[in-house]
């Protein structure tokens, strides 16, 4: 008998909006965003916001100009916090395979769980019935054989929804997947495809392995597995993160400093709210410069003291740029940080494969 894994992967709906709509009753029912304003960058948005084409990451002055009337707030990363750990102690109560990716979405492995619970999709739906009991908040889960499939399932009934892709399914469920929605696949790669005639897994299938690897490198053979339903990470409690990095690829190259300034300090931002979700700081932080001509160049700098945040980011990505070999058009800029702190659980855990026939 063939053996599956059931996996879930639960996505807090909307979290730092939410959030702050939860505790701030009057906002409730209005755009709003966490972080931004003019100079920042959006961390969050509420559903309301987004009806104007507001998402996270977008630049406040962007969104602001989206949504004139749009409420802004400051992060509150302890509460986010302390909400987040409330979460996680109702997914340990069902097990101990438990990988959060951040304040806000997490996987667990529930294969063997500690309630006895045969169908996957009952332990979904009572984890998100338990949130909101003790929080008041929504989550939407996906359920299916692995991460990815799981991940990628979490979106579809957004917000306060749930969707399991059986293993049946798998096959003409990826086929009919746009290239969008395909987790690891962003604006840039997408657009590639999209050049290539590849629009939906149908299309990607079709492609070799040797054509894959060709033309997307050694991402070509995760496209190549993940499109035939194989993604064999397995859910991962102690997962130990060596780096926290943003890039952007811009659609026109980089021209002046002035240019590159305005974008390091948008990414600069994003990286501050990135390590704030995943409650890490680091002592090392590296600029990555990719030109028009595909030349790349990377400086890094470790100091004694753990970095400060987003001005800090931004004032040391400047110095770094200062040492820059070339003066050329730029496609691609990117922060990362490294030599990280977090803290850590001592909890062992032991990941059994077993079977099991039914998914639901």
């Amino acid at each position: 008998m063939q053996t599956h894994r059931k996996i879930i992967h639960v996505d807090m709906d909307a979290f730092y909006a939410s959030v702050e709509q939860h505790d701030f009753p009057e906002l409730k029912g209005k755009p709003l965003v966490v972080g931004g304003g003019q100079y920042g960058v959006v961390a969050a948005a509420s559903y309301e916001a987004r009806k104007f084409g507001v998402r996270s990451a977008m630049p406040g002055r962007t969104a602001l100009e989206k949504c004139p009337h749009l409420i802004v707030v400051k992060p509150r990363f302890s509460r986010y916090k302390e909400i987040s750990l409330q979460i996680r102690k109702i997914f340990y109560e069902y097990t101990d395979l438990v990988e959060p990716l951040s304040l806000d979405e997490a996987y667990l492995d529930v294969t063997e769980n500690k309630k006895g619970i045969e169908s996957a999709n009952d332990i979904a739906r009572e984890i998100r019935r338990k949130i909101f009991a003790e929080t008041g908040l929504t989550a939407s889960a996906g359920i299916s054989i692995n991460k990815f499939l799981a991940k990628v399932a979490s979106d579809y009934n957004k917000p306060n929804g749930q969707k399991t892709i059986h293993p049946s399914q798998i096959l003409d469920f990826m086929e009919e997947l746009p290239i969008e929605k395909f987790f690891g696949i962003g604006k840039v790669t997408a657009n590639k495809m999209h050049e290539l005639h590849i629009f939906k897994g149908l299309d990607l299938k079709k492609k070799s392995l040797e054509d894959l690897i060709r033309l997307f490198g050694k991402s070509g053979n995760y496209y190549y597995n993940v499109v035939r339903g194989i993604h064999k990470s397995e859910v991962k409690p102690h997962r130990i993160q060596k780096s926290v990095a943003v890039e952007e690829t811009f659609w026109e190259n980089l021209l002046d400093e002035e240019a590159v300034f305005k974008q390091l300090k948008i990414i600069s931002d994003e990286l501050e709210i990135r390590l704030g979700k995943k409650e890490i700081k680091g002592k090392s932080l590296t600029l990555k410069i990719k030109y028009k001509d595909f030349t790349q160049y990377t400086r890094s700098k470790t100091q004694e003291v753990y970095f400060a945040g987003g001005l800090d980011f931004y004032e040391t990505a400047q110095k770094l740029w200062e040492l820059r070999p070339f003066d050329k058009p730029v496609r691609l800029l990117g922060l990362s940080l490294s030599n990280l702190k977090k803290k850590k659980k001592k909890q062992i855990s032991v990941q059994l494969k077993i079977p099991f026939e039914e998914f639901d």
